[in-house]
């Protein structure tokens, strides 16, 4: 069997780490399979690849906190490269000849750069069943419905693909009704839940001798995911140190990301030298494990850090990004709202209002009102399995 797994990759390391997350686990499941992941993230190298999963790398784009998309390392133009990128995945495409295309956010890809690989397998590979993949939350609804049919979205999901995958809860945010899908669409909608990973290094006691970590200290974590804007978070976090009382003893290890700026890395190395027990580290391949031996943890609002932290029922303070996409806003919002984390606007983020909600999370027991699911992992290892036993059953692609 052969899948082929297209990972959008326009900013952050989010959707790379959860589309690795789903193709490690059908390799376990599926001892059978083949996969072949499409990306242009820069950070595909830095992760261990399973036996039976390579990948293309396409030229990197990137959009930045302003939105706009642009050649991120190549001095190629945008056009230019998204021909480029198309090509390349077509090219995959044809001599791959998969027989599950899973897609990851937007139906055409970046700029439609999937639409000569669908109008391809229409055309020349039939039987290939096509999924697309969301996350729980896009953006707000006004801007994703908008973009929808400003783009074709709708008619793209009715005509060229055989099922939606959400890793989310619809109790949380049901996308299918929170983004209005027409109905023959809404009834290809499968909630998976979200995603559990396991960690694949030192786990939680392990980690807490190596960073010698006492008894009576607390551990907090910060992470503000790829890092590409997680400057202000890491910032006011140290600048708050200074508000601990001297009772509550915390040790802390800030993870900057790997698409931090240099420049801004070695500005927190600076500041970090002021206060003891901290430690700064530029990246980690086993962050499941740090959040495991951490005792609260200080986040953005993405998905994957998100999901990953509270799958370990650990402690959080959420400082979500606004720019250029309201989806962590939203995200930290729903999650409050029914007790599983507290969150910071980050127009309010100030070093000692930052501080005592930390301090806050570690003193804090109380249960959350809603329980998450976790079996995201499970349900599309399920869901993809049964399409490689059955054919398509979809309208004909448009002309």
């Amino acid at each position: 069997m052969r899948l082929m797994v297209y990972s959008h990759d326009a900013f952050g390391l989010g959707n790379l780490r959860r589309m690795l997350s789903i193709c490690e686990y059908l390799l376990k499941d599926q001892t059978d399979l083949s996969i072949l992941l499409v990306s242009g993230s820069p950070m595909l190298q830095a992760f261990r690849l399973p036996k039976g999963l390579d990948y293309i790398k396409l030229p990197c784009l990137n959009r930045g906190q302003s939105g706009t998309l642009f050649a991120k390392y190549l001095g190629t133009e945008l056009e230019e490269t998204l021909k480029w990128r198309s090509h390349l995945i077509h090219s995959a495409a044809l001599h791959f000849k998969p027989d599950v295309l899973l897609v990851d956010k937007k139906p055409y890809g970046i700029q439609k750069e999937l639409l000569s690989t669908l109008e391809h397998l229409e055309t020349h590979q039939p039987k290939t069943q096509k999924v697309l993949l969301l996350r729980d939350i896009l953006d707000s609804p006004v801007k994703t419905i908008g973009e929808w049919k400003r783009q074709g979205y709708y008619q793209a999901i009715q005509s060229w693909y055989d099922q939606v995958l959400v890793v989310g809860m619809a109790e949380l945010f049901d996308v299918a009704q929170e983004y209005q899908f027409p109905l023959p669409i809404a009834k290809k909608v499968h909630y998976c839940g979200y995603i559990r990973k396991s960690s694949q290094g030192l786990n939680r006691m392990e980690l807490r001798w190596f960073l010698r970590i006492k008894p009576s200290e607390k551990l907090v974590v910060v992470t503000p995911g790829g890092g590409e804007d997680g400057y202000p978070l890491v910032k006011a976090y140290l600048a708050g140190l200074k508000y601990l009382p001297n009772q509550v003893k915390v040790r802390s290890v800030i993870l900057c990301g790997p698409e931090m700026p240099l420049s801004q890395q070695q500005d927190i190395q600076t500041q970090a030298l002021q206060y003891s027990g901290v430690e700064v580290q530029a990246f980690t391949d086993n962050l499941i494990g740090y959040l495991d031996a951490a005792d609260a943890v200080v986040s953005m609002g993405g998905y994957n850090t998100l999901t990953e932290i509270l799958a370990l029922d650990k402690r959080t303070v959420v400082v979500p990004r606004i720019t250029p996409s309201q989806e962590q806003l939203i995200r930290a919002e729903r999650f409050m709202h029914n007790g599983l984390i507290r969150a910071i606007h980050p127009n309010h983020l100030q070093p000692k209002s930052l501080m005592q909600a930390v301090i806050a999370q570690l003193e804090d027991r109380a249960a959350p009102s809603l329980e998450l699911d976790f079996n995201g992992l499970p349900n599309i290892a399920n869901q993809l399995s049964n399409l490689f036993l059955r054919p398509p059953d979809r309208e004909p692609a448009l002309a």
